[in-house]
């Protein structure tokens, strides 16, 4: 696995060669990655929900996540009463956490590479990441980092370079939301949490 001093130099790296923005973008990216590697360590024997209780606040700091759900939901958002968003949220954000978790819940010998090399696309940047396990081709995940109230976080994720994790649950929300009503999302996504959380 990629060390904490590893990552990091990398990232200081960017800094002291002027690209102080890319550089920034990263550093949440590479807090997430070490979040993982903590909870992969900790493996199956400590219990799902002490897991999810550390790792909370790094996928909280690492991600825009309400950025990410209102891209989601698209246009009906703004139709939803105020208490019916701020369920939506809570269980988008359990059901985030819980994902992460249930992905990264064993330590396998695998490793977090970032390349050090950030993309501009417009006024976010791009972070190329790579899951290299011990054996077998490795999976590259783009993290798409915005600039928000002067905090880079992540708004999506690209699998292999180009599918966009925020398109996939659009379309998975669309049908949920079909009649304007979110109780059918906040509910699924409840469920899809307590079975991440069940194993």
């Amino acid at each position: 696995m990629i060390g904490r001093r590893v990552v990091l130099a990398g990232v200081l790296a960017g800094l002291a060669g002027g690209a102080r923005a890319e550089g920034a973008a990263a550093v949440p990216v590479a807090a997430l990655l070490e979040g993982l590697k903590t909870a992969m360590k900790a493996g199956r024997g400590v219990p799902f929900a002490a897991r999810a209780a550390r790792l909370g606040p790094i996928v909280e700091a690492s991600f825009d996540l309400k950025t990410i759900l209102v891209a989601s939901v698209g246009p009906r958002w703004g139709s939803f009463a105020a208490e019916a968003q701020a369920a939506l949220l809570a269980a988008f954000r359990d059901f985030t956490v819980a994902t992460w978790v249930a992905n990264f819940d064993a330590d396998e010998g695998q490793r977090f590479e970032i390349e050090p090399a950030i993309r501009a696309v417009g006024a976010d940047r791009v972070v190329t990441t790579r899951i290299v396990p011990a054996s077998g081709e490795a999976t590259r995940l783009d993290y798409v980092m915005r600039d928000i109230a002067g905090a880079w976080r992540a708004v999506d994720i690209l699998i292999d370079g180009s599918i966009s994790r925020a398109a996939v649950q659009r379309s998975d929300f669309r049908g949920l939301l079909r009649d304007g009503n979110p109780a059918g999302l906040i509910q699924n996504l409840r469920d899809k949490a307590a079975e991440l959380a069940r194993g």
